[in-house]
């Protein structure tokens, strides 16, 4: 029987280890674009302004980034951060497709890769805590 209990451990840990994975990869990259959302780096006013939502919409869109990426954080509110995270990584997603370009200002694409693995992070998290949001509906 302890057999059975270390596998099942195991399972649990691994699962654990996922996703701590994911929710740091998340973070890490939202994180990282708050800082040039929040100090008007250049890129960042080119992309808002080719949005027309200048300055407003990428003050705000890093205010949304940064609250989602406490939630994530928090184990009890990652479902609604990464809720959110989808939200707001759809949004960029369908700028880069719709209005921007896959690659901005000579990125190679780099920012909608980021804005790719974000979002499959936060479906990976949300997949994880489906209970909590399945609870949620029901």
């Amino acid at each position: 029987m302890t057999t059975g209990k270390k596998s099942i451990n195991n399972t649990v840990m691994k699962r654990e280890i996922l996703i701590w994975i994911l929710r740091i990869a998340a973070s890490v990259i939202l994180l990282q674009t708050l800082y040039f959302k929040f100090s008007g780096a250049e890129e960042s006013i080119y992309i808002f302004t080719a949005l027309g939502v200048e300055p407003y919409g990428r003050i705000g869109s890093a205010i949304a980034e940064l609250i989602v990426v406490i939630l994530i954080l928090i184990p009890k509110t990652t479902w609604i951060g990464a809720l959110g995270g989808i939200g707001v990584m759809t949004g960029a997603i369908l700028s880069h497709v719709f209005v921007l370009g896959l690659v901005v200002k000579d990125d190679g694409g780099l920012l909608f890769s980021l804005a790719i693995i974000t979002l499959l992070c936060c479906l990976g998290l949300l997949y994880f805590n489906k209970n909590k949001l399945s609870n949620l509906l029901n």
